[in-house]
């Protein structure tokens, strides 16, 4: 028998670093959404690779912040669970950052007994000259970690930092099944790319007040129906959301339809429609529902 790896692969780092753009191209699926606004992830999302001798579990997870109310609590424990259960830990930083946005977080990166790479990314922005102050930095700071320069939107490096994870990961049989892509189920999927085209459309506050509920999924052979429910906190933002005779909201839907039908490969009829639900980022009970507060 021919060994066999496999591990988790754990991406932390702070908002906007590229955590998502890296993860998506390890597991060659759009599997984690990508935009210029922070905090777009708000799940702890698993991408599995599987190749005839290894099986990779990435986890693509929040940006670091510090929290400022009970759903962002949830995204940080999220973090806080991918120190635990971690093979190989990616910290990934961009040219001229310094640290991350919290301070405990960095010291558990310095005491890890788990392999570190550092990923110092979007090195594409920078001169050769940045990029060696930015190395050296980095090596004083976290004497015991690899770094490793990349550019996750450029593909560049990345095939290289993949590999050394393999070498890394070690000696265990399939945690998945081989034909499994990620951990989280098709409405998961339905959700998160409705709330990236509000993420997109949308500014100011209204993305970060925004959840999304896929309450219909019925497969036919030819055609997937869907109807979802965008959730806001307030009647005001219902109205911006909807915009002048729903032309705001029928936008997000002609989006999210495209992209769906590449991601599941069939047609797709979306039905949108927007609700009212007051202050469900502070709710415990709310924020359970959606998936966040799992330790509590």
């Amino acid at each position: 028998m021919a060994e066999h790896k496999a591990g988790f692969v754990n991406i932390i780092g702070n908002p906007n670093v590229g955590k998502s753009t890296l993860m998506n191209a390890f597991v060659g699926e759009k599997l984690s959404i990508i935009t210029s606004k922070a905090q777009t992830t708000r799940h702890r999302i698993l991408g599995i690779v599987n190749g005839d001798d290894f099986q990779m579990i990435l986890s693509d997870t929040p940006g670091i912040i510090k929290p400022a109310y009970e759903l962002q609590s949830s995204m940080m424990d999220f973090v806080k669970s991918a120190f635990e259960d971690a093979d190989v830990l990616l910290y990934m930083v961009e040219i001229g950052e310094q640290a991350l946005k919290d301070e405990q977080f960095f010291e558990k990166i310095k005491n890890s007994k788990i392999p570190v790479l550092l990923l110092l990314n979007k090195i594409d922005a920078s001169t050769q000259e940045e990029l060696e102050k930015q190395v050296q930095y980095w090596q004083e700071q976290l004497p015991t970690v690899e770094i490793h320069p990349i550019s996750a939107l450029n593909n560049f490096n990345v095939k290289g930092v993949f590999e050394r994870i393999l070498e890394l990961l070690p000696e265990s049989p399939a945690f998945y099944p081989k034909d499994q892509l990620t951990d989280k189920p098709e409405r998961f999927f339905v959700n998160e790319t409705i709330r990236e085209k509000i993420l997109l459309f949308y500014k100011k506050e209204i993305p970060y007040s925004v959840e999304i509920e896929t309450e219909e999924f019925f497969e036919e052979p030819e055609i997937i129906r869907m109807r979802a429910v965008i959730m806001v906190e307030r009647d005001s933002q219902k109205g911006i959301i909807i915009g002048h005779k729903g032309s705001a909201l029928k936008r997000v839907g002609v989006e999210a339809r495209k992209d769906l039908e590449k991601f599941f490969g069939k047609q797709v009829h979306l039905e949108l429609y927007v609700k009212v639900n007051k202050n469900w980022r502070s709710d415990a009970r709310q924020l359970k529902r959606f998936g966040y507060n799992q330790k509590k």
